[in-house]
């Protein structure tokens, strides 16, 4: 199979290309900040203003609210890369304080977070900020309990409804023996920050409607944060590779989508579905991702992943490291079966 670095025009060829685009702009990070954080404090002061005849009057705001949220998470994303400004104090300054507002303390996110840019892709190297994804011949090796484990864990419902409001909401308030200090700090900081703010705003409004307004938004945001992040790296054409193969380049390109999604969401989402240049270079900022798609041929040739052809993700389970593709639980099992019929 092709490297994609060669398709590229080689490492040089697109390091150069990449280049060009790493240079934060201060005025249009600052605009980003403005027309993210006035648009979510407007949000929040309207649902507080609805709440006075009825939640369901402020509950259909939540979802721009949660939009909202899920584009700072982005610019706190961009903050821990060294991508949203040029000065690595704003860019910690802005990220700890957006990480207290999206729930997720910054420094143990971007921890772990920047073992996922190193690992992806990579079948050797799993299990850190990345989805649970189990080989083919590991699912059917592993003993009844792991597999109906990891059939729970990769159900949508459970994974997308369930599980992705608990991370926000419960994982990311907790701490591990393995964190460092500084992880540890910024788990206390964040829980802090939270407490201080949900009481703050409570005393004004009250802890009722506060979390009539909090619990939508973050709820609605986690679900489809997760979900994006779940097609950025789960999809039909995702290429993983052992440790030996693994390529930087390849897996950036072949590793991660190119999420097409109407302008719109788009916007609400950071261009973060521009997501194989953005594994290219963690360093370029998201209001440049677009333009350094389109500005360069040599990643037209990447297929796009529609908003619709998302849906069919959904139902992909298992790396058949032998076709290099991901199938569902019942290819296979068929293909389990075939290979048992073969061996009797």
């Amino acid at each position: 199979m092709a490297k994609p670095a060669g398709a590229l025009g080689g490492t040089k060829t697109w390091l150069k290309i990449i280049s060009e685009y790493k240079t934060p702009s201060i005025p249009h990070s600052v605009w980003q900040l403005v027309n993210t954080f006035l648009p979510y404090v407007a949000i929040w002061l309207l649902m507080i203003w609805l709440l006075q005849f009825s939640w369901w009057l402020a509950l259909p705001l939540s979802i721009i609210g949660a939009g909202l949220m899920m584009r700072l998470f982005i610019i706190f994303h961009d903050c821990g890369h060294g991508a949203f400004f040029e000065s690595k104090v704003a860019n910690d300054t802005i990220g700890i304080i957006l990480g207290i507002i999206t729930f997720t303390p910054y420094y143990r996110w971007h921890h772990a977070h920047l073992i996922h840019h190193r690992t992806s892709g990579n079948l050797d190297k799993r299990g850190v900020g990345d989805v649970w994804t189990m080989t083919v011949d590991e699912f059917h090796a592993a003993p009844p309990k792991r597999r109906l484990m990891y059939r729970i864990y990769r159900n949508p419902y459970v994974m997308f409804l369930i599980g992705a409001p608990l991370v926000f909401l419960v994982t990311n308030r907790l701490t591990r023996k393995d964190f460092s200090r500084k992880e540890r700090i910024s788990v206390y900081v964040t829980n802090l920050g939270i407490a201080a703010l949900a009481v703050g705003i409570s005393w004004l409004i009250g802890w009722k409607a506060y979390l009539l307004i909090q619990l939508p938004i973050m709820y609605i945001a986690s679900v489809i944060g997760v979900y994006l992040f779940y097609v950025q790296h789960q999809f039909p054409d995702v290429h993983w590779y052992r440790d030996e193969e693994w390529d930087y380049s390849t897996v950036a390109v072949q590793g991660a989508s190119y999420l097409k999604l109407p302008k719109v969401l788009q916007w609400f989402s950071g261009n973060i579905g521009f997501h194989h240049i953005h594994h290219l270079s963690s360093k370029i900022p998201n209001y440049k991702l677009e333009q350094c798609h389109f500005e360069n041929e040599l990643f037209h040739a990447v297929e796009p992943v529609t908003l619709r052809k998302s849906w069919h993700t959904l139902r992909l389970r298992l790396w058949d490291e032998k076709n290099r593709r991901l199938v569902t639980f019942r290819e296979a099992a068929e293909k389990y079966l075939m290979k048992l019929e073969v061996r009797g």
